[in-house]
């Protein structure tokens, strides 16, 4: 599944393609995502102007004259940026077609994510207004996530992973950033010191920031929007390595399941 870093990369290709660009048309092929797209979706956004293009954890905002689209990715979900005369492949779903005569391309073979109107006001928005802080923003800190902790028995890689708590964290950069900061992802969340605390929360950071420079990870379907593989499935320490050996001591990688996800660490490295 795209996680954070993925969908920030995303983010930065259509704001570059996009913002200012006027929507000329748009095409509706299949409407039978996770939550069907509405019927007067394609009609709303044609001849608008995209103002902006956010993201808000997984979820990229396209700010239009007339409110938002809220768009996400799914589990195999990705958007390219195409001459709008190409001819569209299986999973092709929807295309916005911009005034310049590219389009913005959304495909995604298991039809789970989603593109929804968000009105005026995203923050509002059901899907998104649970969510607890950008780990890249400034009301992540130590100080802040030891007191979310504190009391919690669960393992601290649930937590991570909760977006109520913290949004955009999925399994693959929890686990690195867990790795990087020495932690087990087992502990329980309020047993962690909060100097360690401190430590998971610049390891959160190093690890997202790294990924959206090397523009994300591509385990299977991802792709950027110029069709590229994203280049930091190569920096993984941990994830998918079970028994290659750790890049720090050479011990074998385990594999655990936390919270019903695959979980790879370091039994030396990570306490």
């Amino acid at each position: 599944m795209p996680e954070l870093p993925e969908v920030e990369s995303t983010r930065r290709d259509l704001a570059r393609a996009a913002a200012g660009r006027t929507i000329a048309a748009v095409t509706v092929r299949d409407r039978r995502l996770r939550w069907p797209v509405p019927a007067g979706l394609a009609r709303r956004l044609a001849g608008q102007e995209v103002r902006e293009v956010r993201r808000r954890a997984k979820y990229l905002l396209i700010g239009v004259g007339n409110g938002t689209l809220l768009v996400h990715l799914g589990m195999s979900g990705s958007l390219r940026l195409l001459d709008a005369q190409t001819a569209p492949q299986p999973h092709d779903h929807i295309d916005l077609v911009l005034d310049d005569g590219r389009c913005v391309r959304y495909h995604d073979p298991r039809r789970f994510g989603c593109w929804l109107w968000a009105g005026a006001d995203p923050t509002r928005h059901w899907l998104l207004a649970h969510l607890g802080p950008e780990p890249l923003g400034p009301a992540f800190t130590g100080a802040w996530l030891h007191r979310r902790l504190r009391g919690r028995t669960a393992p601290v890689k649930n937590l991570l992973m909760d977006s109520r708590i913290l949004a955009g964290v999925g399994n693959i950069y929890a686990n690195e950033a867990l790795f990087v900061a020495g932690i087990d992802p087992r502990r329980a969340g309020g047993r962690i010191a909060r100097r360690r605390v401190d430590r998971l929360v610049c390891a959160v950071r190093q690890v997202l920031g790294a990924a959206i420079d090397a523009g994300g990870t591509t385990l299977r379907d991802y792709v950027r929007t110029d069709g590229a593989a994203g280049e930091f499935v190569a920096r993984l320490g941990t994830y998918g390595r079970e028994g290659e050996p750790c890049p720090s001591c050479a011990a074998p990688i385990a594999r655990e399941v936390i919270g019903q996800r695959s979980t790879w660490f370091c039994r030396r490295c990570q306490r």
